[in-house]
């Protein structure tokens, strides 16, 4: 008998697949559940054979799932492998980046993580999105995106297949603006005890190694604000509003963009940038030049 596959219910199943459940596959595709399981319903009856079956809250491939899932991996890795080719040719036009960072990575050095992909032989046309580590983690998954930056890695636990990149770490320096930077320098870091504080939401890893860097010290601050995005909690702590963190190698740019001043640098404490993409071994040109740049001249 033969099957006509309709490729947009092999896309659910995909995703369900790696996702492994239909609720989870519902966030990341922005579609209902119940649209999502009636496709896949007629996937199965057009295959002949069940594809799932349920075990607890979540879903099992059965022997046909496993074997359709090992063709739809390399379905839609040939789809995002001519994407690629397809936003590469000269005939076409630049070649379209895209690239989706961290929304609390400071501005500067996404800035100078990205710029030596802009400079390589080849004519770049750049898209830079930003959001939380997950989303844009998503977006990767689903070949939406060349390369994710982040400060933090990716792990098992969010089953997409990707890869980290480690481009290299920095210290921590604090700031604030002139008046708090007078008060809290004297006999920091332990003048952060119940000193206004400004940081990133606990998504972030560098957010989870201060915490537990504070604790160690037994320092306390009083947490006055917790943001997502780097920009927005710096403008706060331009306003006054308490003492913010960024990475020692961006202290010039932070103090003459922002009108603040160094409390005090903490070598403790490293933030770590991870380039994230689909390929264990780097292809494209523009994240080759973004990954040797960063580990031999940024982060030397």
């Amino acid at each position: 008998m033969a099957v006509n596959f309709n490729y947009k219910h092999l896309h659910y199943f995909w995703m369900v697949a790696h996702e492994g459940s239909i609720a989870k596959a519902s966030e990341k595709l922005h579609i209902t559940p119940q649209t999502i399981s009636g496709q896949l319903s007629l996937l199965e009856d057009n295959i002949g054979n069940r594809l799932f079956t349920r075990e607890g809250r979540g879903l099992r491939l059965t022997e046909t799932g496993r074997l359709v899932l090992s063709y739809a991996d390399e379905i839609f890795d040939l789809g995002r492998e001519l994407g690629d080719v397809l936003r590469g040719n000269p005939q076409l036009g630049p070649a379209e980046f895209i690239v989706s960072a961290a929304s609390a990575l400071p501005k500067t050095i996404v800035q100078k993580i990205i710029e030596p992909g802009l400079q390589i032989n080849q004519d770049i046309s750049l898209t830079c999105r930003e959001g939380p580590v997950e989303s844009i983690l998503a977006d990767l998954a689903i070949h939406k995106v060349d390369m994710v930056l982040s400060d933090t890695p990716l792990t098992g636990s969010l089953s997409i297949k990707a890869y980290n990149h480690k481009l290299g770490e920095s210290s921590l320096t604090f700031f604030a603006c002139k008046q708090l930077a007078e008060k809290y320098k004297p006999n920091f870091p332990h003048s952060l005890n119940n000193a206004p504080m400004l940081v990133p939401t606990s998504q972030y890893a560098i957010r989870r190694s201060v915490d537990y860097w504070l604790e160690e010290q037994q320092i306390f601050p009083n947490i006055r604000g917790q943001f997502d995005d780097s920009a927005l909690m710096k403008s706060f702590g331009q306003a006054g509003l308490g003492i913010f963190f960024m990475p020692t190698i961006i202290a010039e740019e932070v103090c003459f963009n922002f009108n603040v001043e160094i409390v005090g640098k903490v070598e403790a404490i490293k933030q770590t940038f991870y380039a994230i993409t689909a390929e264990r071994k780097v292809k494209h040109p523009a994240v080759a030049a973004i990954c040797d740049t960063a580990r031999t001249l940024l982060f030397a």
